[in-house]
This record gives structure tokens, sequence and C-alpha cells, in this order.
């Protein structure tokens, strides 16, 4: 069946030519030297629809919404997805979020149901015992007088969640070396995107590709033993109701399953996904609520109110819209997937207008978040800004921290209930306060803060108490 042509944008655009490169380099030295400045730039001096270069890469950079709208609706039409490099293929394999065309299809409709909003509501108690029994472990700190990395912690405990969602239980002590294969991984996909390499042939093994490999083979081993195991329970493993099972189970609609290949390719891609992007969000989250104490104290008003001392459920994320508030607001202030590109095919049109073909069409979540057409104060914290009754409403797709259109992420519902339910639980515990000063972000394959964050942890004063600060719910 052919997929209808996407509407066309009602604003026109018109590409203008953005700053002049260097001979064959073109901009890649400015873009991987401070990127988020780069595009920024971009969008400041030049406008709306800005024509540079990436290397040999002939490249257009997007800003107002509509167009933005316009291509991620088409890249199942008249745009590809864009290769971001050697070092990303070899996490994400041929999984669904690098496929195209039919088998894109065919694999979206095998993983898709894996993370339905009923599946969402079956984790959601593991994502709360993760968090009370980290809150635990952050109150012994509180009680030592240490500090906390911040970020370190929210990986781990987002890395928890996920292996017990994914594959039905934790890894003991591979955990954590497990956690620094994916840390290596993301680290030289991120410097991959703004250097030299992303232009190497596969066969060039430089010293950070070489680590990459012996990450990812520590990946692989321990997905495929898990595979390999869940296989032999045979029947037993449909009494499971883990994510891996679901793959695993799964049937196209002529009856076949993923193979071997395509369970690890999915398996792998769902938790470097679940786990990296949520635990960046909430690293972020907790710096803008340490320099927010107006937010902060409305958010510990909100669970005592909803939830008097208990820990939250599934039924409670509705019934929680400051702290969703909170996470959308961190979401579109530090995204973690800072840049959006495609490939346009012959006949790409965007605002009517040809795009060559060949072409690398670019969006950013950072710049248009923080564009102040659409936000008023647009590098303030304010959570009151996504209220159903706030003054200025935000255009569509001028936030997409996941994307949009048909390719949207297909795990954006179990990111922000888990970013929710680990914020509503943590937060009942225990404030971090982090000191004075700013935090520069870092955009690797997501925006990560520069420098390690270190808070100190102060147990909560009310809300949680008695039964609730000693592991209520166990």
């Amino acid at each position: 069946m052919t997929t209808p042509p996407a509407a066309p944008s009602a604003v026109p655009l018109r590409p203008v030519r953005g700053p002049r490169g260097l001979p064959w380099l073109g901009n890649l030295p400015a873009f991987g030297k401070a990127p988020l400045a780069f595009l920024t730039r971009l969008r400041d001096d030049f406008g709306d629809a800005v024509t540079w270069s990436l290397g040999p890469l002939r490249s257009l950079f997007l800003s107002h919404p509509q167009h933005i709208a316009e291509l991620l609706d088409a890249r199942e039409q008249t745009f590809d997805i864009l290769e971001i490099g050697w070092a990303f293929r070899q996490v994400t394999g041929d999984s669904v979020i690098v496929s195209q065309g039919a088998d894109w299809r065919r694999k979206r409709a095998l993983v898709q149901p894996t993370v339905r909003p009923r599946q969402v509501r079956t984790y959601a108690t593991t994502m709360v015992d993760c968090a009370r029994l980290a809150a635990e472990r952050w109150q012994d700190h509180a009680r030592r007088d240490e500090l906390l990395e911040v970020r370190a912690e929210m990986a781990l405990l987002t890395q928890q969640v996920v292996l017990r969602t994914l594959f039905g239980n934790g890894l003991g002590d591979r955990s954590r070396a497990l956690g620094a294969a994916m840390e290596i991984a993301g680290t030289v996909i991120g410097d991959e995107l703004r250097g030299i390499n992303l232009f190497l042939p596969g066969w060039v093994r430089t010293p950070s590709r070489k680590r990459m490999l012996a990450a990812v083979a520590d990946l692989d081993g321990e997905v495929n033993r898990l595979i390999g195991a869940r296989r032999a329970e045979g029947a037993a493993a449909g009494e499971r109701d883990d994510l891996l099972s679901r793959l695993l189970a799964a049937r196209d609609a002529e009856g076949r399953p993923l193979s071997p290949k395509e369970v690890r390719d999915e398996a792998v891609t769902l938790w470097a996904a679940g786990h990296e992007t949520t635990s960046t969000a909430l690293t972020w989250t907790w710096y803008l609520l340490a320099r927010s104490p107006d937010a902060r104290a409305r958010l510990d008003a909100e669970l005592t109110h909803v939830l008097n001392g208990r820990l939250p459920t599934i039924d409670d994320y509705d019934r929680l819209p400051w702290t969703r508030h909170i996470i959308k607001e961190a979401l579109r202030l530090y995204p973690p997937v800072w840049i959006i590109p495609a490939t346009a095919r012959a006949g790409a049109t965007l605002g009517g207008t040809a795009i060559p073909a060949g072409t690398t069409v670019w969006c950013s979540p950072w710049t248009a978040h923080r564009d102040p057409r659409w936000f008023h104060d647009p590098t303030a914290f304010r959570p009151g800004r996504w209220s159903s009754d706030a003054p200025d409403p935000v255009p569509d797709h001028a936030w997409f921290p996941f994307g949009g259109g048909r390719r949207t992420c297909l795990g954006a519902r179990f990111a922000q209930v888990e970013a929710a339910l680990l914020l509503a639980t943590l937060a009942q515990y225990c404030h971090l306060d982090i000191p004075a000063g700013s935090m520069t972000p870092k955009a690797g394959l997501l925006l990560q803060p520069a420098t390690p964050l270190r808070a100190r942890v102060r147990r909560r004063g009310e809300g949680v108490s008695g039964r609730a600060a000693h592991g209520v719910g166990r």
C-alpha cells in the first residue's frame, strides 16, 4: 500500500546560505567544537532554513516548527534515516530505529506492542520498586554526609529498571560492567558524530573504535546469553511478562518470528534507549530543581497532597500534573536527543521547495525548544508553561524530544511514565542540594552534563516518614 505524501507546510521554505566553511571539511570544525552554539547561530543569524556543509555532506538546517513537522512526517516517504556513523550501527544493528521501508514497517509492528500503554502499566511497579531501593541507599549517603554523583546514580537506577522490565531480572555484579560498556559506546558514538571519524570507512580501526568493539562484544555476550537462556525455557518463557519474552513471542502478518539477530538488535536498542535517555533527563531535572526552590516546594506539596506518604502507582501518573510538567520542562531545556537528521530522496520537498536528492536535512530540539518566538523567557525553568491554562500555547513541533511523525520514538510513553514515577518516589524521600553555578551541556550521542554533577542528599522533612521511609510497598 502506498503511503500518502506528507502535507506541505503552510510556511514557505526559502533556504539561505549559511557560514562559509573550509575546503572539504566545510563547517565540520565549527560544528564539532561547539555544536549547540553553531546550530543556535544558524537559527539566530541566518533564519529558519539555512544551507551549510558537514564535511562533504550538503546540509540544510530547519528551525520553523512547521518545516520540522513536515520533515518528521515525511521520513518514510521522501526522506531516509541518516546513517550517523559506523559506531552507532555497532549498537543498533538493523533495529527498528535505523531500518526503513517494508523492513521498518514489519519490525515496528512486532516491537510496538511491547511498549504500548497497557504494557507500560505492568512495568510501573518495577519502576517504583527500583526507585524505592535507590532512595533507601541515598538516605545512607545523607546519614554519612557523602556527596552523590547524580548522573551515575540516575544511570544505575534506570539501568536497573530497563534490565528488570526488558529481561525480567537484574544482572547482579555484571550490571556496573555492562553499564560502563554502554557508557563507552555512547561516548564513541558522540565523538564520531562531531568529528572526522564520521567519514572514515568501517574497516579503519582507530583506538576509539577498538574500545567500541570491545564494549559491544561485552553487551552482545550478555544479551545473547539471556536470549539463549530464555529460548531454552521453551513454553515456560511464555509465562513471563518482560519485553524480551514479548520480542521472542512476536509474529508478523505471515507468522514469522524475529530472527536471533533481530531479537539482539531490538533488545540492545531498547536497553540503550530506555536506559540512557531517561537517566539523562532525570539528571537535568535534579539540576534544575536544585536551582528552583519554588518549583521544588510545589512538587513537595503535590506529592504530599496526592500520595500522603505512600509510594506512587501508575494510577497516580495523571494525578501528578506538576510532576509531569517538571519532566516536560526539563526535556525542553535539555532534550537528551539534541539533533535529528534525514537524507532527501529524489522528489523531496519542504514548504513547497524542492530539496536536492542527497541533502542532509537537520532539525534540533535544542534550538527549537529555546526559540524565543515559541517560548517566553526560553532559558528559564518554568514548569507552569505546560499547564492547561498557560497563557502562551506552544506550537506543534516546537517541543519534540521524542521526534515526531511516523517514526516517533516507540518508547516515548515508557520514558515519560518512568521519569515521573521515579521522580515522585525519590522526591518523597530526599532533596538533592547541588552547589550554585551553571552546568555546561556536552553534545555527544545524548546531551549530558560536561562535568560530574555532585549533590548532597538531604532527607525530606515531611511526606515520607515512619513506615514509608522504611520501605512501604515491599
